[in-house]
């Protein structure tokens, strides 16, 4: 073991829909990253769907591969959907679509209630 403190780092992103945070967390031998907006995540393949699932979540994730890790937030905007959470399809998220594409539709405003 390394005495190397692990990485975390954060930052704003702007998209056409607005602004969701970027996140990297980075260890010895391991790492994932996600895009946090106000209504839900864009995660790497590390996040677990059924759980969010069950608390009403909108979770979407994409897979890296060992020669292609997913390791900053900005990695999943071209990566593939491979799977959400039923309240992320209710947004109109789907699998094969682009990370930006599912964080743009996480941030399209909704009509408010009266």
């Amino acid at each position: 073991m390394t005495d190397q403190l692990p990485r975390s780092t954060s930052r704003e992103l702007t998209f056409e829909n607005g602004t969701a945070i970027g996140i990297s967390n980075r260890w010895v031998n391991g790492q994932y990253c996600s895009i946090i907006t106000a209504a839900g995540i864009v995660g790497c393949g590390i996040y677990d769907l059924i759980t969010p699932a069950e608390f009403g979540q909108a979770i979407a994730i994409a897979k890296g591969t060992p020669a292609n890790p997913l390791v900053e937030p900005e990695d999943l905007f071209d990566a593939k959907i491979v799977g959400c959470t039923p309240q992320a399809k209710a947004m109109g998220i789907s699998i094969g679509m682009t990370g930006r594409e599912a964080v743009e539709l996480m941030l399209k405003p909704t009509p408010q209630a009266d």
